[in-house]
């Protein structure tokens, strides 16, 4: 009998193309950005590709860490809608199949990765990092330890707990900033639209975004009708509002409460244009959703009306004022307030609003804040 064959283990540190499995939304994969970094530190000939849900997907063209993108629904995920059988895991699987030397699976604390180890493993992808409550046992190679267990004794940034768990493979970057990227034509479109609807960017102007895709983290639109107001014709300020299609009522009621002449730019912006809007902004208000975390990754300064579902997903390493009421409800991880009160939101004032927005442009030179579209 000849012997048996002796396998060579694979390595992290000669690994060149790295599947990175982020299944959630455009704010989760900014958050992740700085681990990708890590990934790519010291070792620019890596190929990082990510596995990410049709809402990541959006972003991802965006980010320069990241050379390739794989559109995937999962069924773990509450967004994806049903499915008759599993047909699509597997043509899944033979996407993924021996084309990746490693993958690291990005979770929340609250989400198992096993799913996504048991797809990865499917696929003959040697290396395979992530958190993990339970033992995985041969479903991952690098298997971290869930510490963020209990939310109310505290865990750790998002952003933070993705930079740990690629350091257990000893990748780190000293560059934790967000990563994402505005190019000159992005900014010649929105410049044009800007010129179209006349907003005069030598004068003071900012941006609001009233949206969010939980209910429970959307602010009230009256209150930012007041905000409006008070900033546009008491303090001088032309005003910006965004949001996708679905929210184009959403900001015409704002507007009409307002009784200011606000400028919408509801359903009418690409990502690549909002980004390039959020990156020339003075400031953004805006709940806690996309693009707080795209003002983050462009160093704009945001007020954050942060609802109390989760504590983890605070600004990264950009100017920012949190506004909330605490609440005995809080980290209640809903979409929708349990108890329908929504207070943690809902009792922070217009007042608090305007006065967090005029203390972070304080903070930030004239110069900048009546600087023209482009020049920056």
């Amino acid at each position: 009998m000849p012997p048996a064959k002796t396998l060579t283990a694979p390595s992290w540190a000669t690994a060149r193309n790295i599947l990175c499995i982020r299944l959630d939304s455009l704010g989760d994969v900014l958050m992740t950005t700085p681990a990708l970094k890590a990934l790519k530190a010291g070792r620019p000939e890596r190929r990082i590709t990510l596995l990410t849900s049709p809402a990541g997907a959006r972003v991802a063209t965006l980010i320069p860490e990241i050379q390739d993108v794989i559109i995937y629904s999962s069924p773990w995920m509450k967004a994806t809608a049903p499915r008759a059988d599993s047909r699509y895991e597997f043509e899944m699987v033979e996407v993924l199949r021996d084309r990746f030397d490693a993958v690291v699976i990005f979770t929340v604390f609250s989400q198992n990765p096993l799913p996504a180890a048991m797809l990865a493993y499917l696929a003959n992808i040697p290396l395979r990092l992530a958190h993990c409550r339970e033992n995985p046992y041969q479903l991952l190679t690098d298997w971290v330890r869930e510490t963020d267990l209990d939310v109310n004794r505290g865990v750790r940034h998002e952003v933070r707990r993705q930079l740990d768990l690629v350091s257990a493979v000893n990748c780190r970057t000293e560059d934790e900033t967000l990563s994402l990227s505005v190019s000159s034509g992005d900014r010649e479109n929105l410049r044009e639209k800007l010129a179209d609807r006349r907003l005069d960017t030598t004068l003071p102007w900012l941006v609001i975004h009233p949206g969010a895709s939980a209910p429970s983290r959307r602010y009230r639109p009256e209150g930012f009708a007041s905000v409006v107001s008070t900033l546009q014709s008491v303090h001088g300020f032309q005003i910006v509002l965004t949001g996708s299609r679905d929210e184009i009522e959403l900001v015409e009621s704002i507007r009409r409460q307002a009784g200011v002449p606000a400028l919408s730019l509801a359903g009418c912006l690409s990502l690549r244009e909002l980004a390039a809007l959020i990156a020339e902004s003075p400031l953004l208000i805006s709940n806690n959703t996309g693009p707080a975390h795209m003002a983050a990754a462009l160093g704009t300064p945001v007020v954050d009306l942060y609802a109390l579902t989760n504590p983890q997903h605070t600004p990264w390493q950009v100017p920012h004022r949190i506004l909330n009421v605490d609440v005995p409800c809080r980290n209640c991880f809903k979409s929708i307030c349990p108890h329908g009160h929504q207070d943690c939101l809902k009792k922070v004032s217009p007042e608090a609003i305007v006065t967090a927005a005029l203390q972070l442009l304080a903070d930030t030179p004239l110069e900048l804040q009546c600087q023209e579209i482009g020049n920056r």
